[in-house]
């Protein structure tokens, strides 16, 4: 009997690779059928994987650390045993904002839409924020959840600006709203999305979690062959929507690079790591500093994959 997997990812045009390869097979030939879900938050996502309700998130790597040492957003009597042990993606995070917003500076005294004000990708928009000038304090956060619930927002005019992923990033800016910075041009290295799960679920269903890393694999290869460039086009648009045929292009532009897309053979990048350690040391609460990426990781399910 094949075993099913219960996946939850964040809305996004990274999650390409595992649209191939549930259209492909690529998942039931290694082994294992998904049942895949989307989440409204990170919140949301951490306690339904802590709980048992999926298996496998497809997550921001900061998610894995905030949890880990006790500074997520849901509160758990003893912090859950998340786990990184693929990489997804180094992405491109960028700031959206009313069309009437030229500048990251002009956000001061402004209230902007956030996941969560403790999560990662928010603590990206601080460091961005601060290398503009606009300090922490000086401006409003709104937790109202995942990328597209933010998007709608600031473009029914509720928040003045947030942090999108693509599609979200190109649908903006075609619409007329200005993309104010991207991460990829204020920091060098982040390690943006990951695949996570419990460490007590991984080391009982093994199995699963290297089938798993296959048929993700193969997806991805297959996405990241230029020969499968217009047909890989389709099967986003066919999965996302709300990704209209004007904007397509720019967001398979983005999620081919290697510097803000999807990263090749699911690497998991220790500067990256470091990266999102350094930027959670600065704006997480306060604590010792957090410098050791292998606390967070374990890869050897993907080493005996690959």
């Amino acid at each position: 009997m094949t075993k099913t997997v219960k996946l939850i990812c964040f809305p996004g045009a990274p999650n390409l690779p595992i649209f191939v390869a549930l259209e492909k097979g690529y998942f039931e030939a290694a082994g294992i059928k998904i049942d895949m879900q989307t989440t409204p938050s990170s919140p949301y996502q951490a306690e339904a994987l802590a709980k048992g309700e999926f298996d496998i998130a497809g997550t921001a790597f900061d998610n894995v650390v905030a949890y880990t040492e006790g500074q997520g957003a849901v509160k758990f009597d003893v912090a859950p045993d998340f786990f990184a042990f693929l990489g997804a993606t180094q992405i491109e995070l960028a700031i959206v904002a009313q069309p009437d917003i030229k500048t990251v500076a002009d956000l001061a005294g402004k209230s902007l839409a956030l996941d969560a004000p403790g999560t990662g990708f928010a603590f990206v928009l601080y460091h961005m924020l601060e290398a503009a000038g606009v300090m922490p304090g000086s401006y409003e956060r709104a937790a109202i959840g995942a990328t597209p619930l933010r998007w709608e927002s600031v473009k029914a005019g509720q928040q003045a600006a947030t942090m999108t992923i693509e599609p979200f990033t190109s649908i903006a800016r075609g619409q007329g709203f200005n993309i104010l910075d991207t991460s990829t041009r204020t920091l060098k290295d982040y390690q943006g999305g990951i695949f996570a799960a419990r460490r007590s679920w991984a080391a009982e269903n093994s199995d699963s979690v290297k089938a798993f890393i296959k048929g993700y694999l193969d997806g991805l290869a297959w996405v990241l062959d230029p020969a499968n460039k217009e047909a890989a086009t389709e099967i986003l648009l066919r999965n996302m929507p709300e990704i209209k045929p004007g904007v397509v292009g720019a967001v398979m532009t983005s999620l081919l690079s290697p510097k803000s897309g999807l990263t090749p053979k699911g690497a998991v990048t220790i500067e990256g790591i470091k990266a999102a350690l350094e930027l959670r040391t600065r704006y997480g609460k306060p604590g010792s500093a957090l410098t050791d990426p292998h606390k967070y990781i374990d890869l050897s399910y993907y080493n005996d994959v690959v």
